[in-house]
């Protein structure tokens, strides 16, 4: 698909943007088909754009003193491969961003999507939009660690990925959940799953 019918069709979902302002979007963002289990960055990158996830699931992952890999984060469709502190403060990022199936990203220099959304109205909608949707998964998901248990922390996941929950390998579920493997298995089999 071409950049301004994915990028029309990706910016829809949040904000409508007249066609001057669609035009300025193409000029600074491109598509990308990245495969599955690809870097996207490392922890210690400076990173300097945001990927948005167009089609695909991957992860944030941090990895500790002992070489083990923590999920931070699963992205889909709709959500961004990016670390704002790296973005807003020039810091190198602490973590790992990784697709885990084929993914199709819109990517833009974040500096670049700055400059629109001083420019035009609908493009500051649009981030301050991308903004909301980060931070509302956030709190959702500090919510769920605070007050719902295993299984019903899985059952959130299997809701808010639907069918693409079937792409994502079980370890990465777990590690998303805050389950062992082993847990994972006896959750899954306690509700029919397997």
């Amino acid at each position: 698909m071409e950049t301004d019918n994915l990028l029309k069709q990706f910016t829809s979902a949040m904000v409508q943007l007249n066609p001057k302002e669609l035009a300025a979007g193409k000029a600074v963002f491109t598509v990308e088909n990245i495969p599955g289990h690809q870097t996207i960055f490392k922890a210690g990158d400076e990173v300097k754009k945001v990927n948005f996830l167009v089609q695909g699931v991957g992860r944030y992952y941090y990895i500790d003193e002992n070489g083990n890999e923590k999920n931070k984060s699963l992205v889909k469709a709709g959500g961004a491969f990016t670390s704002l502190s790296s973005l807003i403060h020039h810091h190198k990022s602490p973590f790992y961003a990784q697709t885990l199936t084929s993914c199709v990203t819109l990517n833009v220099d974040y500096q670049s999507l700055i400059e629109l959304s001083e420019q035009f109205v609908g493009w500051a909608r649009f981030v301050r939009s991308a903004y909301e949707v980060l931070v509302l998964k956030k709190e959702k998901r500090e919510a769920d660690f605070l007050l719902l248990d295993a299984t019903q922390r899985y059952q959130e996941f299997i809701k808010e990925f639907g069918e693409e929950s079937q792409k994502i390998p079980l370890k990465h579920v777990a590690m998303y959940i805050g389950v062992t493997d082993v847990s994972l298995s006896r959750i899954r089999k306690q509700l029919g799953l397997t």
